[in-house]
C-alpha cells in the first residue's frame, strides 16, 4: 500500500462484537481466486512467482505450470499483488461481489536492473549504514514496537541520499520479523522516498505468525496486536459502518481546507487550518449501489480524535512537540486524496491510495500493522 505521511488503552470490549460487519454481510461466503502467472514475452509459465492478498495472511506461489490458487478469501475490497524476482510487479485493485469463483491470469514484464541501481556489498560503507538506520527509522517506525521489529535481510537494500532526500530501492522482498505483534512479513517496497517532514512508500506486505516460545508470549502479542488495532483507521471504519463512533471513543471534526495545493497542507500537524467544527460521523458515509458498500466522502481535511488512548511520549519527539510537553490524546488527520472513496464492509478501501493519513496514523508505521483481518478477540 502507498503510504504518505508527515508529523504532525481503554479497550472497549464489549462493544468490539458489534463491529464485525453489517447483518447482510456476516454469512457471505469466502471464494477462490486462482489462475496463471507467465513471462510476458515468451508466454512460459512462472514457478514460484509470489502472489498473496495485500496487508493478510493470504497468499502462495505459482506451481510448475505457473498456476496459482488462494483460498478462503473473504468478499469485498482487495488488492492482488504478484511478484516474481527478474520481473516487474503486478497488482490489481478488485472488488469481490459474488461467491463464485474468479480467475485472474498475470503476463509479467521482464525488469530491466540499470547498472549502478543495486551496490554490491564490497562497497558499502558507513554512510550506507547510516542511511539504513534512517530508512528503518522511517520505514519502521519509532515507536515500542519498533524496537522489537528487525528487518532481517537489509543487505538487499540500496540507498540513493542527495540533498536531505533519501531513496531507497530494495533487489528482493525485505523480511522484516516484528517480534512486539508475533508476525513475520515479508515486503515487497516498490519505492520509498523520505524528504524533511515527508516520508513516502509504496508496497504491500505478506504476513505469517511466529511461532510463540510461551503462553505468557501468546498473550503479549495478543495484548499488543489489539493496542495496535484501538484507534487505528480500520477500527475508526468499522465504528463508523457500525454507527458506534462515540461508543468507540472517536469525536470526529472538520477542518476546511485552507486552500491552495492540499499537498502542501499536511508536512505538519501546524499546517492544518486551525478552525475546527464538530462533524456527524454519520455524514461521512452514504451507502452506494451496491450491499455492503459505502461512499466515504468529506471536504478539507477530518480530524479524528480517539479518546480512549492517549499519545506515546516518542510521538511527542517525532511530532517536534516544544519540550516538556504532556502527552494527549491520539488525534489524527486526513484527506480524500482524490475524491469520494469506496469502502467495503470490512472497512477496507477500493483504493488503497485514497486516503492520506497525518498525526498518530502517520506515526504508526509497519511495527504497529497487524494483518488486515486481525480483529481483537476473534479465533484465529
Amino acid at each position: 500500500m502507498k503510504r504518505l505521511f508527515a508529523p504532525g488503552l481503554l479497550l472497549f470490549s464489549l462493544i468490539l462484537p458489534m463491529l464485525a460487519t453489517p447483518a447482510g454481510a456476516r454469512q457471505v461466503s469466502r471464494v477462490t481466486l486462482s489462475g496463471s502467472v507467465t513471462d510476458a514475452e515468451t508466454g512460459v509459465p512462472l514457478t514460484g512467482a509470489h502472489v498473496f492478498i495485500a496487508s493478510s495472511m493470504i497468499g502462495t506461489t505459482t506451481d510448475v505450470d505457473g498456476q496459482y490458487s488462494l483460498t478462503q478469501v473473504p468478499m469485498g475490497a482487495h488488492r492482488l499483488v504478484v511478484s516474481m524476482l527478474g520481473f516487474e510487479d503486478q497488482f490489481l485493485d478488485i472488488m469481490i461481489r459474488t461467491e463464485a469463483p474468479l480467475t485472474f491470469d498475470f503476463p509479467l514484464t521482464p525488469a530491466v536492473l540499470e547498472v549502478g541501481e543495486i551496490t554490491v556489498e564490497a562497497q558499502r560503507d558507513r554512510n550506507w549504514k547510516r542511511r539504513l538506520e534512517r530508512f528503518t527509522r522511517e520505514f519502521i517506525g519509532e515507536t515500542p514496537n519498533a524496537t522489537q521489529t528487525t528487518i532481517l535481510n537489509p543487505e538487499v537494500l540500496d540507498f540513493e541520499d542527495e540533498r536531505g532526500t533519501l531513496k531507497a530501492v530494495a533487489a528482493e522482498p525485505l523480511i522484516i520479523e516484528n517480534r512486539a505483534l508475533g508476525y513475520r512479513i515479508q515486503y515487497f517496497l516498490r519505492d520509498f522516498e523520505s524528504t524533511p517532514g515527508r516520508v513516502r512508500y509504496d508496497g504491500e506486505g505478506l504476513y505469517a505468525e511466529l511461532a510463540a516460545a510461551s503462553e505468557e508470549e501468546t498473550s503479549r502479542w495478543e495484548a499488543n496486536r489489539q493496542a495496535s488495532f484501538m484507534g487505528s483507521f480500520r477500527h475508526f471504519m468499522l465504528a463508523l459502518i457500525a454507527g458506534r463512533t462515540e461508543a468507540q471513543g472517536f469525536m470526529t471534526y472538520s477542518r476546511p481546507s485552507a486552500g491552495g495545493n492540499r499537498s502542501d497542507a499536511f508536512n505538519a500537524d501546524s499546517r492544518i487550518p486551525n478552525q475546527r467544527f464538530p462533524l456527524d460521523p454519520a455524514s461521512l458515509l452514504k451507502p452506494s449501489d451496491v450491499a455492503n458498500e459505502y461512499v466515504l466522502d468529506f471536504e478539507g481535511h477530518l480530524e479524528i480524535v480517539h479518546t480512549g488512548e492517549r499519545e506515546d511520549p516518542a510521538y511527542l519527539d517525532w511530532s517536534m512537540r516544544p519540550t516538556g510537553s504532556n502527552p494527549r490524546v491520539q488525534t489524527s488527520w486526513t484527506y480524500l486524496d482524490h475524491g469520494p472513496a469506496v469502502i467495503d464492509y470490512k472497512g477496507d478501501t477500493l483504493d488503497p491510495y485514497a486516503v492520506v493519513f497525518m498525526g498518530y496514523w502517520a506515526f504508526e508505521r509497519v511495527a504497529d500493522d497487524p494483518p488486515k483481518e486481525y480483529r481483537p478477540g476473534a479465533a484465529r
